[in-house]
């Protein structure tokens, strides 16, 4: 795609739950090779938009598109049409996911994780599998542990493996949802470092996290949500140091009090 296209744009995305609105009108543009952390309490609608870009939940209004293409749907006329499930299989297969709860196969080796995907979901052969398996392992510094079972593996490593197991599939976007919350405070630094280094190799990245030492380090830009909307989005300097909304300075005076 041309690479003035964003990687994600959102137009007046809406997602609700029965009478609650978890998203009410978002806007955003995501461009190619930028790091976007999404930060906003418990209940603001972070992990819901996550979920709506790779077509886990569905939108009940506005549009979205990844890479020029629109999610889930396809529009005839003025008309939206819901695509084939293989259609959107294939789509999803292009994003990345890594959630807070690492959800790794106990009965396969790290290695074996990792080449499950491009095996099973692109038909990949398993040498060439192999070969890309081992080389996301050691992106994210795990080379060593390529033949260890879940169970050996400490929460930070299986949290990379899932990482490498994402990459794996050789994603052009990755979505981050709340990676480090349910690792032990020493255990967070390695994920950080793994997703620093992809950030730094030109990945797109959307980041939910509360890691606010991350989001100022390498966020291109930080998204601040509340109540299902976009208050206020800006360069991280500008973030932390000039917020300009009074519900943005209040959430970074408790959560960086902490």
């Amino acid at each position: 795609m041309n690479g003035a296209v964003p990687m994600v744009k959102a137009e007046s995305v809406r997602k609700s739950y029965g009478k609650f609105e978890a998203l009410r009108g978002i806007d955003i543009e995501v461009p190619r090779g930028s790091v976007v952390v999404i930060v906003g309490a418990s209940g603001s609608g972070k992990s819901t938009f996550l979920r709506c870009i790779n077509h886990l939940e569905k939108i009940d209004g506005g549009r979205l598109w990844i890479d020029g293409q629109l999610v889930g749907y396809e529009q005839k006329g003025t008309k939206l049409f819901e695509r084939r499930d293989r259609d959107i299989a294939r789509h999803r297969a292009e994003i990345g996911v890594v959630f807070q709860h690492f959800n790794l196969f106990l009965n396969m080796t790290a290695l074996e994780n990792v080449m499950v995907g491009p095996v099973h979901v692109k038909r990949e052969k398993k040498e060439s599998a192999r070969g890309r398996a081992v080389e996301a392992l050691k992106r994210v510094g795990l080379s060593d542990k390529a033949n260890s079972y879940p169970a050996q593996l400490s929460g930070g490593q299986q949290q990379r493996v899932a990482i490498a197991r994402a990459l794996g599939m050789q994603p052009k976007l990755m979505l981050f949802d709340e990676p480090t919350s349910a690792l032990d405070p020493e255990l967070v630094k390695d994920v950080l470092d793994a997703m620093k280094d992809l950030a730094r190799g030109g990945m797109t990245m959307i980041v939910v996290t509360h890691e606010m030492g991350f989001a100022r380090q390498v966020a291109d830009r930080v998204v601040f949500m509340e109540s299902g909307k976009i208050l206020e989005v800006q360069p991280p300097q500008l973030f932390f140091d000039k917020p300009q909304s009074e519900r943005t300075r209040s959430f970074l005076g408790k959560i960086l009090t902490h």
